[in-house]
């Protein structure tokens, strides 16, 4: 695909920012353990830290990704990408200097603040240059060769963990972001597809573009709006309502993030109460699926998209989902997990066909604001089913509960993404948005 040369940049910085991200994941919980509760084995104030954090970084991703995706859609996407890129070198610089308990809590405060920005603004802003770059016939392929490449950045930032010490991990990962957050800003070209671009034919139907006062592209070039032009929840409820595509897109969006986060927010406990799976077993099933994942975004999907289209692959991707967690729940031996894990070859997809769909329904200058809007949906999910699945998971778990099944809540999750697939059966094929010239 010729398009991806001129996503080469892109794809790097991703691969680099991701592959930072996740670097310090496995090392988090013995740094967190040492910081706040010190030759401890357990420790209630980390476990209610870490969701409380989860819980604020949800929901102010639900609040700033569509926001930063606007702007985008006025200023560019290199002038926001900017902002997930140097934020999320502060708090890794923090912990790369020291690990005690006064720079652990500097750690978390500042975390859990740039999570707000970088957490779902990179996806966002990273998907609406892409559809910037490539034609819309060629764009499902296109996201989701940039899925798999962010997850291939997640795989090789767990692997080097496992081979680095944890003094090591954080000083390492630190100069990967800075290195990423460089190259970013060195290599990767602006878009004509948001603010970079003011062209006289497009004058008419560009709904975010400042209006010229000249000919000149430069002279109508966008300055800072006032608060007031931010989007509100009106705006992006509205947005989302305008076309049944848009709206159905959310619901499933909620529903396959309600029934995955359920599903990984019960798997540990499942796995260790029915198979007695150690920490390093359950960081093998996940290296798996994720270097499945990976080889299904970079090379399968690619491959079916063209034959089959999005809407026929978000359902056959959607029903793999189904399955896979109905399979962990009955699981009858140690090696069931390994099979439905397998099946992620096809759920992998769900999310680059979500997000080809609205894209191509979306307006060339409202791609920002319509991926953040379906990253702020994403974002509420993983808030709300924690709430929901980690209570289930621990009275089907333990002795009162009412019938035994220990797999009852990621049975339940499933049944979430049934409701999802349910409605992607009704959602219209995706097809090219032609605006109207005059």
């Amino acid at each position: 695909m010729e398009e991806l040369g001129e996503l080469a940049h892109l794809l790097v910085f991703s691969f680099l920012f991701f592959f930072a991200s996740f670097m310090v994941g496995p090392a988090m919980t013995d740094v967190t353990m040492a910081a706040l509760c010190p030759g401890r084995d357990e420790c209630s104030l980390a476990i209610y830290l870490s969701g409380l954090q989860q819980a604020v970084t949800g929901l102010g991703a639900l609040a700033v990704a569509p926001v930063v995706g606007n702007l985008s859609d006025r200023y560019g996407r290199k002038a926001l990408l900017a902002l997930p890129a140097t934020a999320s070198i502060v708090p890794l610089g923090i912990l790369a200097y020291d690990r005690t308990k006064a720079y652990f809590y500097a750690y978390y405060v500042t975390s859990t603040l740039t999570a707000m920005v970088s957490g779902g603004s990179m996806q966002c802003l990273s998907l609406a240059y892409v559809a910037d770059r490539v034609p819309e016939t060629r764009r499902a392929a296109a996201i989701s060769v940039f899925s798999g490449v962010c997850t291939a950045g997640t795989v090789f930032g767990t692997v080097a963990a496992r081979w680095l010490p944890v003094s090591s991990t954080f000083q390492v990962s630190a100069v990967v972001a800075v290195a990423a957050a460089v190259y970013m800003r060195a290599f990767l070209q602006e878009t004509d597809g948001g603010a970079s671009s003011c062209s006289g034919d497009e004058e008419a139907y560009r709904p975010l573009c400042l209006a010229a006062s000249s000919s000149s592209c430069e002279e109508a070039s966008p300055r800072l709006p006032p608060l007031r032009k931010a989007p509100s929840l009106s705006e992006m409820a509205a947005l989302l309502t305008s076309s049944s595509t848009f709206s159905r897109a959310a619901v499933v969006t909620f529903f396959h993030g309600l029934g995955e986060t359920g599903l990984l927010t019960a798997l540990l406990y499942f796995l260790k109460a029915k198979f007695h799976y150690s920490k390093n077993q359950y960081a093998n099933l996940l290296l798996i699926i994720s270097i499945t994942g990976s080889f299904s975004q970079l090379t399968v999907m690619p491959f079916l998209v063209p034959k089959l289209g999005e809407q026929k692959l978000l359902i056959i991707a959607l029903a793999a989902s189904c399955a896979h967690g109905f399979l962990y729940s009955i699981a009858w031996s140690f090696w069931v997990p390994y099979l439905a894990a397998s099946l992620v070859i096809l759920s992998f997809m769900v999310t680059p066909c979500i997000r080809s769909i609205v894209s191509k329904k979306a307006g060339p200058f409202e791609q920002g604001m319509v991926q953040g809007c379906i990253t702020g949906i994403s974002s509420t999910a993983n808030v709300i089913s924690p709430l929901i699945f980690t209570p289930l998971t621990a009275w089907f778990l333990s002795e009162t509960a009412p019938f035994n099944f220990k797999g009852f809540s990621i049975a339940c999750s499933g049944f979430a993404t049934l409701v999802a697939l349910a409605m992607s059966i009704k959602m219209r094929p995706a097809q090219v948005q032609q605006p109207d010239r005059k």
